[in-house]
């Protein structure tokens, strides 16, 4: 815990927004920081939610626990909508209390890695931890990491779309990193919690990679229904 550092990047871009406010009171922003929601959720959703949790409080309606891995129908709906053509079934289908709770009980990401101290000491000179392969992915890159110059790990974390770039990966890039995943005997997490917003030919979903189920497991986010992720 002790070699924990202030690196989650969006409270840094919340602490930069509330200081430019308070500089320029009038200044008109445009947040590239947490996807927060701009407009009301649709009745659809919060009036099933408010007759579910009615429901709950009379004899008809209380079913005790839930199904472990999710309720069924959901899970067949999340894979009609988001994996119908990549061959995923609703059995492969979990639903979860969120995606960053999951992230944090497989070890995902800087901090959860510190703090099971597998991410080694903290170099100051450098600002990195000694454990952890960082792969820059800029402009000067086309948004995607230099595979062949990269240190073999035991995973990789990719997100595509990428926040805040927008950038979504290629098929051939995807690929290319399922190929690299392979040969090292890596496993992806592929974060793809904006894949809706994916109008080109790109890939919606790392599983339309041969080999991907192989070597990856994928998150999505649902808005307003909470999270999930297929394994």
């Amino acid at each position: 815990m002790e070699k924990l550092r202030n690196e989650y990047l969006f409270p840094e871009i919340c602490q930069r927004e509330f200081e430019h406010i308070q500089k320029h009171p009038d200044a008109k922003l445009i947040s590239l920081g947490i996807g927060d929601t701009t407009e009301p959720i649709p009745d659809i959703i919060t009036l099933a939610m408010a007759e579910h949790s009615r429901a709950l409080s009379t004899a008809k309606g209380y079913k005790g626990y839930g199904a472990e891995q999710g309720n069924k129908e959901l899970r067949k709906m999340i894979v009609e909508t988001m994996y119908q053509f990549v061959g995923i079934k609703d059995t492969e289908v979990f639903v979860s209390d969120g995606a960053q709770c999951d992230i944090s009980r497989i070890q995902a990401y800087i901090d959860s890695s510190v703090i099971m101290g597998q991410a080694g000491e903290f170099q100051e000179k450098i600002k990195k931890y000694e454990n952890i392969e960082y792969m820059k992915c800029g402009p000067e890159n086309g948004f995607f990491p230099d595979l062949p110059n990269t240190a073999r790990t035991d995973i990789i974390f990719f997100c595509s779309p990428n926040n805040p770039t927008g950038y979504a990966a290629t098929r051939n890039q995807l690929e290319e990193l399922v190929e690299f995943a392979r040969e090292n005997g890596s496993i992806i997490i592929y974060d793809s919690a904006y894949a809706a917003y994916i109008s080109d030919d790109c890939p919606k979903s790392i599983y339309e990679i041969s080999g991907a189920r192989e070597v990856s497991s994928a998150w999505i986010s649902l808005v307003s229904t909470g999270n999930i992720y297929t394994a």
